[in-house]
């Protein structure tokens, strides 16, 4: 079976490099490190950093590997039984880390480094399905047969605080001092004093091969976001991994540390919007009519994502963290309803012409961009093909409409998911039975921890 990967589409970023001129920055010693890395299912960015001329001689034309308990691990990388794919009884064997040309970056906030990501196949070169990137890629591919490419953008929210992430992690993540002590919610003045490391990543994210858009302050003490121009799905996931990661490693290289998590505290958490399109093949309109209008393909589409957004749910908020982020009034989402530029909806319609988009309000800072956007994409396909009516759109208020509302936990979002007739039809059976089992593996961490709201409630008092 052949490795699943995306079509190409839209244009490549000119600042991303080709192979030859990797091969001329490694021969005159301006790139030492080579860095290969996937991103896993929390997320992350996993992989090695090898010796450039190493990469050159044994690696480029024929890839690496690297143990498939990769995807098969906790937070704390722990080993966890009960997954199909990694196991003490399969051995934890090797997956091959099949290396994408196309995705070759300098790294400029580390020294004479570039990264290349990579997509996940077994040692006899089938995919691994429950890889993010194969789950996302694979929808990209359904949608090319219909004819369509899918692009997307993400918006990211961060928490910046003066303390190294070490001085965190020793005080425990409590009392740490945000780099705003106000809302700077649009506010020039407070952004400048975060400037400096805004500036470092705006610059050093386009030096990596991204489209920069802005960055602004939000309302949570401390709040920012760096906003990108949207592209093809997987690109825009494929960049969204590595600005996470890279934002974390320059606040570092400033002193400070940042949090993308989706409630840091009982002020406003970190979203995600996710906004998402299609367009032909051939680059024609599929969302817009060309009069300012809506066509059926694209009112099928929304109410797809409706009609699967509670069972999908896990793919957005994945983390028990996530669910305390719903709040009513919080400009997180409660509700399945979409609006016309209503910011109180889980879907949000906004644009016109070729700028015709949705954007999914449910996400939070913590999300895997491939497995959201895949999400939507299977949602959204699913009520193509099966011609579902768009409801009224929510005017005013969504959070006091009596509108079905999203799980509010990740038990009854794991619930949900794992009895979706919808998810194994068009995810498939292995993908939906790995991410219910690291939900469970997270909820039995979770119901195992005492808290310090337990320790206050119940140190002296019960």
């Amino acid at each position: 079976m052949c490795l699943v990967t995306a079509p190409s589409t839209g244009s490549r970023n000119p600042r991303l490099l080709t192979v030859d001129r990797l091969r001329e920055l490694i021969d005159d010693g301006t790139v030492d490190t080579v860095v290969v890395a996937f991103t896993d299912m929390q997320g992350r960015l996993q992989g090695k950093r090898l010796h450039a001329p190493f990469f050159l001689d044994e690696v480029l034309g024929h890839d690496t590997e690297g143990c498939n308990y990769l995807l098969a691990v906790d937070v704390e990388m722990n080993t966890v039984p009960g997954y199909a794919i990694s196991s003490w009884e399969r051995g934890y064997g090797d997956m091959v880390f099949t290396l994408d040309l196309d995705t070759i970056r300098l790294i400029p906030w580390l020294p004479a480094t570039v990264m290349i990501q990579c997509d996940l196949t077994a040692m006899d070169g089938t995919p691994v399905a429950e890889s993010p990137r194969t789950i996302l890629a694979t929808q990209v591919a359904k949608a090319a047969e219909k004819g369509w490419t899918a692009h997307a953008g993400t918006e990211l929210e961060f928490i910046v605080f003066d303390d190294t992430y070490e001085a965190a992690w020793n005080a425990n993540y409590r009392d740490l001092t945000p780099a705003n002590q106000y809302n700077v919610d649009y506010s020039i003045l407070g952004t400048t004093r975060v400037e400096p490391l805004l500036r470092d990543i705006r610059n050093s994210m386009y030096a990596a091969g991204m489209v920069v858009e802005s960055a602004k302050g939000e309302c949570n003490f401390g709040q920012h976001e760096i906003a990108f121009r949207f592209a093809e799905v997987v690109q825009t996931a494929d960049n969204h991994s590595v600005y996470k990661n890279g934002a974390k490693e320059i606040a570092a290289l400033h002193g400070k540390s940042l949090t993308f998590m989706s409630k840091f505290n009982e002020r406003e958490g970190n979203s995600c919007h996710i906004h998402l399109s299609l367009r032909g093949t051939d680059g024609s309109l599929v969302f817009d009519d060309g009069e300012g209008g809506r066509t059926p393909l694209y009112e099928h589409f929304i109410a797809g994502v409706l009609a699967t957004m509670a069972e999908f749910t896990l793919l957005y908020a994945p983390n028990v963290n996530s669910y305390k982020r719903f709040a009513d009034g919080s400009f997180a989402p409660t509700t399945v309803a979409w609006g016309l530029d209503n910011r109180t909806c889980s879907i949000r319609l906004v644009g016109h012409g070729a700028g015709a988009r949705l954007e999914n309000r449910l996400p939070g800072g913590d999300v895997n961009p491939y497995l959201a956007i895949a999400g939507m994409l299977a949602g959204g396909m699913y009520g193509i093909e099966h011609e579902l009516p768009l409801e009224p759109e929510q005017v005013g208020n969504a959070y006091t409409s009596g509108k079905p509302t999203v799980p509010r936990t990740l038990q009854a979002a794991r619930d949900l998911f794992h009895g979706s007739a919808i998810a194994r039809a068009t995810l498939g059976d292995a993908v939906v039975d790995h991410y219910v089992h690291a939900a469970d593996t997270e909820l039995a961490a979770f119901n195992a921890a005492v808290t310090d709201w337990e320790l206050r409630r119940g140190f002296e008092r019960l």
